[in-house]
């Protein structure tokens, strides 16, 4: 053998052995994508579709008031909705419509509401009967309805809906000392009545309100997951309430039920529930 044959075949050996090298290398190098390597890419959840009701129950029929309890004065179907209605010469106070048949901890519900007039409205959730009413009642109000009859009336926390003023998307524990905890426009963690403090915000409490639609329908979705509590209104994250004191009334297990205040005419429809537990 030549000089140069040598050459050849140790440049031929060579390169095996570099190829052979790199196809090692490569075995062992992460293969970087779209994200943050580890070869993992970054994927958006799926688009918001109020109207996918997947693993979700209807608690309305759009036609009658089956299995809802509330004082017939006021409430009735009308059009596929729920329609409670109070005015001067009749008037409500707050009144309840009452969901028997189910209750629930742990859930996600969405409904569409329109609010008429300068009263207001909300949907109770976790929410109980038949306790005492700490709130004075007008006397126009017991003059027309009689005693009150604490069967149509809620204790429990309430996304509230009350167009005119600044209230709707806050949390609101209905019928117990803690009130408003989250106004709209905020993030915060409690126990119970024992404290209440703002970790954070989401919005300015005036821009988020022309979120709200006065006279039209509003989507509602809210999420209850353990102390944790989230309003949404037309796809806007509206307030969020934590709440750690498991004894505290917003942490029952409980019925849903639509709330009536002073003059106003409220309609509810499409009430859809995915429960958890």
């Amino acid at each position: 053998m030549n000089k140069s044959f040598h050459q050849c075949a140790a440049a031929g050996v060579v390169g095996v052995i570099v190829g052979s090298l790199i196809q090692v290398a490569a075995l062992q190098t992460p293969q970087v994508t779209a994200g943050r390597g580890r070869g993992m890419g970054f994927t958006e959840p799926s688009p918001l579709d109020f109207n996918d009701h997947e693993g979700y129950v209807s608690i309305f029929d759009g036609k009658t008031l089956t299995g809802w309890d509330g004082n017939p004065k006021f409430w009735r179907v009308e059009d596929g909705a729920i329609v409670g209605e109070s005015t001067p010469d009749r008037p409500s106070g707050n009144s309840y419509i009452v969901y028997r048949p189910l209750e629930a901890k742990d859930f996600t519900a969405k409904f569409e509401i329109k609010v008429e007039g300068t009263g207001g409205s909300g949907l109770q959730y976790r929410s109980r009967t038949g306790l005492p009413w700490l709130a004075n009642i007008s006397a126009n109000v017991t003059a027309f309805n009689g005693p009150v009859n604490l069967n149509w009336m809620m204790t429990g926390p309430q996304a509230d809906f009350w167009p005119s003023r600044v209230f709707t998307g806050q949390f609101y524990s209905e019928n117990t000392p803690m009130r408003i905890l989250a106004w709209r426009g905020q993030v915060v963690e409690g126990f119970g009545e024992k404290s209440k403090r703002l970790m954070g915000t989401i919005g300015d409490r005036q821009a988020l309100g022309q979120i709200v639609k006065q006279d039209e329908w509003n989507q509602y979705t809210v999420i209850a997951r353990g102390g944790t509590f989230l309003h949404i209104l037309n796809g806007q994250l509206m307030a969020v309430m934590i709440d750690d004191d498991p004894a505290s009334a917003n942490n029952w297990s409980g019925q849903f039920g639509i709330e009536i205040e002073a003059t106003t005419r409220v309609s509810v429809r499409n009430i859809w529930v995915k429960k958890l537990r």
